[in-house]
């Protein structure tokens, strides 16, 4: 039995990531029929069930922060799961993508207190559906993640400023611990806050979750 998630129900080989467990039980509603929560422990709120094309699908949340998604997929891995999209936020950097806006990842480094950090690919087949299944309803950018997202009060840009386009907490670890587990993940990112600061409201952030989601159902099930 994995240590942190104490499954309900079977998992499915495929599936998709969300930190916030709320998005996690959204999507499940919206991409499952007769859903059922195959996860509770720790908060990590997680739903197994089949699609209207009768393909088995499970949406987990990961919870805040790399360590947590780390521990999370390990445990998912071990329960069968072999295919993954992540369906999560981030803060844009460069100044074009918008508060609402989806961003596919092609590239994400891992950015801690000494610095940058490895740099990793989602795989390959996997980024490519989701660009194609989102069309003009995404862009292609690089990522870092961080512990800590660096606030904007003193007007500074944080140091990978010229590197990436957006940074999160989570994209560059479940990339790399997927990899270690020869899991195929993607990843694909809702813009929560604009370079300018301006803010997603909780409608944009919730229709661009379900595209971003049902996306990634369409990119796994394909």
């Amino acid at each position: 039995m994995p240590a942190r998630l104490r499954p309900t129900a079977p998992i499915a080989a495929d599936a998709v990531l969300v930190g916030d467990p709320g998005r996690a039980l959204m999507l499940a509603q919206e991409l499952l029929e007769a859903p059922k929560m195959s996860n509770h422990a720790r908060g990590l709120w997680g739903y197994t069930g089949r699609t209207p094309a009768g393909n088995e699908l499970s949406i987990q949340a990961t919870g805040m922060g790399g360590p947590s998604a780390a521990l999370v997929l390990a445990d998912l891995a071990e329960l069968g799961v072999r295919r993954a999209v992540r369906v999560g936020t981030c803060v844009a950097i460069a100044p074009g993508p918008r508060p609402g806006d989806l961003l596919t990842v092609l590239e994400a480094h891992a950015w801690g207190g000494g610095g940058a950090g490895a740099v990793t690919a989602p795989d390959a087949q996997l980024t490519a559906r989701l660009r194609e299944r989102l069309g003009e309803d995404t862009r292609a950018a690089t990522v870092a993640s961080l512990d800590i997202l660096h606030g904007r009060g003193d007007g500074e840009l944080p140091p990978y400023a010229d590197e990436v386009d957006a940074a999160d907490m989570q994209t560059a670890t479940i990339l790399a611990r997927g990899r270690e587990l020869e899991l195929r993940i993607a990843a694909v990112l809702i813009v929560a806050e604009s370079a300018a600061g301006d803010q997603a409201s909780d409608d944009q952030i919730e229709v661009a979750g379900q595209l971003g989601g049902a996306a990634a159902s369409a990119a796994l099930l394909s």
